[in-house]
């Protein structure tokens, strides 16, 4: 889709579509009212008839509206002024998008943008708006024989903003949006591939086709490589697949040649089936959605060398299958990781942190400032926060702060869990030096204590995003998260965002 930024008057708009928004009840914002004006109260009377009560989501589409320029107005319902905030703003944009979408419009012109929201910026509202609207049209029917249809598909969109001295900021948050969204679309693409198509070395061939786009140094290895490290830990979790698992390295060369990276190391298991533990056979087909922490930093690294950010960052992707074939781990077997720290895997649908650990183990060698994980790690997350909050989990007070401050300005939002010595407990094992399981209670939290264990010299944060990298359901789907709460801390951290 084609984006562009301007500032003017709704009623001079020569576009298929102007869109703007009604607060409940029945309050035009500004933009609306100069088209009230224009048209000498055409809007208002149809409001004052109640066919538009301005409730959050809602819309209306009116033709022939008369003193305009434009074919149409969509009226769009924003909720209670008091209450208009991050997610109704958002669910506004939405609405927006999909109605324009579906009725037809070639392009439109969105006031929304020019509506303020409590604590934001105008650069905010069009970064999201850009973010929102590449999700709206996001479909991915490259399996289906017959596409569904769209009669004439949104090409254009136009965001408002309601000073031209706000118009090269607002250009800027537009190529982060597009950028942030291109990425959450890798992202989203590569989490709803079939198992059958995304298997360990086609994530390793995307990775090379992304160094080769966006000029980012690549590096693949293979198990005999990995072995060669002592990567045993990751090396147990691909013994029962016949796909043969990669470690993917890409490096973005942005900052300093002195500057410390920011290290992303994403769960890569293109499929889980539990391994010899092996899952309950409902809902096994999401699964394939596994590997959503590897699609997650690679479209995060994406985004980044679209924006030239300047800055060092690292991606490392652990990628393999976890099957039950007859070479397969089992429980009760003991193996040494990469570290020399030994585990006894009582689990084995409790491999992410297997894979992990070793590649968390492998990223010392490029001696990260940052180090942060992200993994669908486990079902106890979703159990914990449902699908709303993205588990998190540090060794760093000021960098946890400073992620769930990114996913509040992301709208992709993580709450803080505890990390705390005494859940170390429940990992002894009488045999190892660990056990890849804690038991029933607090799973997220003895995961991440098990994964501690291996970043005790960084400054390291995990995210569990178990509960929100994809839904299930009518609307099943990867969501692209959490690229946009990655990419908001990495543009505040090189000083991007205020």
């Amino acid at each position: 889709m084609e984006f562009s930024i301007k500032s003017g008057s709704p009623e001079k708009q020569r576009s298929a579509c102007v869109v703007v928004g009604v607060f409940e009840p029945r309050k035009l914002t500004l933009a609306a009212e100069l088209l009230d004006n224009a048209a000498r109260n055409h809007l208002s009377d149809i409001i004052r008839r109640g066919d538009m009560e301005g409730k959050s989501g809602s819309t209306l589409l009116l033709h022939n509206v008369p003193g305009t320029l434009c074919d149409r107005v969509l009226l769009v319902g924003l909720g209670k002024e008091k209450e208009f905030g991050d997610k109704e703003y958002c669910d506004a944009v939405r609405s927006a998008v999909r109605t324009l979408n579906e009725t037809g419009s070639f392009d439109g012109t969105v006031f929304l943008t020019e509506t303020s929201v409590r604590k934001r910026s105008a650069a905010w509202r069009v970064r999201q708006a850009t973010i929102v609207a590449q999700e709206t049209v996001y479909r991915f029917d490259q399996f289906k024989s017959k596409k569904d249809k769209v009669r004439r598909p949104l090409r254009k969109l136009t965001f408002v903003v309601d000073r031209r001295n706000e118009l090269a900021t607002a250009e800027e948050a537009l190529n982060q949006g597009q950028a942030i969204a291109e990425g959450m679309a890798l992202a989203k693409n590569l989490a709803n591939l079939p198992a059958n198509v995304c298997t360990p070395t086609y994530l390793a061939e995307i990775a090379q086709k992304l160094a080769a786009e966006h000029k980012l140094d690549c590096q693949i290895l293979d198990s005999d490589e990995m072995a060669a490290l002592g990567m045993q830990s990751l090396l147990a979790v691909a013994k029962g697949s016949q796909q043969p698992p990669r470690l993917i390295i890409l490096q973005h060369k942005g900052g300093k040649a002195d500057d410390k990276p920011v290290v992303l190391v994403g769960k890569g298991v293109t499929f889980d089936s539990g391994g010899i533990s092996i899952k309950p056979a409902a809902e096994m087909d999401e699964m394939k959605y596994d590997m959503c922490g590897a699609a997650g930093v690679l479209g995060t690294i994406k985004a980044a060398a679209m924006m030239k950010l300047p800055i060092n960052l690292t991606v490392i992707v652990p990628s393999t299958e976890n099957m039950p074939g007859g070479a397969a781990t089992r429980p009760g077997d003991i193996v040494t990781s990469m570290s020399g720290q030994t585990i006894e895997i009582l689990n084995t649908d409790a491999e992410g942190r297997l894979i992990l650990c070793d590649a968390l183990t492998y990223a010392a060698r490029f001696e990260p400032d940052i180090l942060i994980d992200v993994a669908t790690l486990t079902g106890a997350c979703v159990v914990a926060l449902g699908h709303v909050a993205t588990g998190l989990f540090a060794n760093n007070d000021t960098l946890a702060r400073e992620l769930l401050h990114a996913g509040d300005e992301a709208h992709d939002r993580a709450w803080q869990m505890p990390l705390w010595d005494d859940y170390q407990e429940l990992l002894k094992s009488p045999f190892a030096d660990m056990a890849n399981i804690g038991g029933r209670w607090g799973g997220s939290i003895t995961a991440a204590c098990f994964l501690s264990r291996f970043t005790r010299k960084y400054v390291w944060a995990h995210l569990d995003i178990a509960g929100t990298a994809w839904k299930s359901g009518t609307d099943k789907g990867a969501t692209g998260r959490p690229v946009p709460l990655l990419m908001h801390y990495l543009l505040k951290r090189v000083g991007i965002l205020n």
